[in-house]
């Protein structure tokens, strides 16, 4: 029986050198000479570091630029809220989204029976499996899902014939 399976992937390969690109931006720009900004990436987390709001603000920017640049979606960070760090310096500690959350998924599996497709969708932990008898009812779903609204990039693997 055809399947596939719904997932929010991130590449931390090309995570990693996004943010590789930003530090090595941040030490060769004018406007940081100086400047005690600075990014550092962590296993699931991205922490910002700068002297002021504007300098922080600018290093994300810098990283939501570099991240399209490497076919990243940048809906997959979550922005924490800044905070005072040591030396009259601003912190910000950005979050890595990975897998589906159940609400995003419970929302995906509503979606797939609210339209009637000829398929049967599970959760299974943090994606969700979509089985049909056709092929091309599992194309139509995945057209159904792209169309879904959600806080994370969806992507499809795992296509079973």
């Amino acid at each position: 029986m055809p399947s596939f399976d719904v997932v929010s992937e991130t590449d931390m390969q090309e995570m990693t050198n996004a943010v590789n690109q930003v530090i090595k931006e941040i030490t060769t720009r004018f406007d940081f000479k100086g400047s005690k900004a600075s990014i550092e990436l962590g296993d699931d987390s991205i922490t910002v570091v700068g002297d002021d709001i504007n300098k922080m603000n600018t290093v994300t920017e810098l990283l939501r630029a570099k991240l399209v640049r490497r076919n990243l979606d940048p809906k997959c960070l979550e922005y924490g809220d800044p905070q005072d760090a040591s030396g009259s310096t601003k912190r910000q500690v950005i979050t890595i989204k990975q897998g589906v959350s159940t609400e995003l998924a419970k929302k995906i599996v509503k979606h797939i029976k609210d339209e009637k497709m000829k398929v049967q969708a599970s959760i299974q932990g943090d994606q969700v499996r979509v089985t049909g008898k056709k092929r091309d009812d599992l194309q139509a779903t995945m057209a159904l899902v792209k169309g879904i609204d959600s806080d994370r990039p969806l992507s499809f693997t795992n296509f079973r014939d």
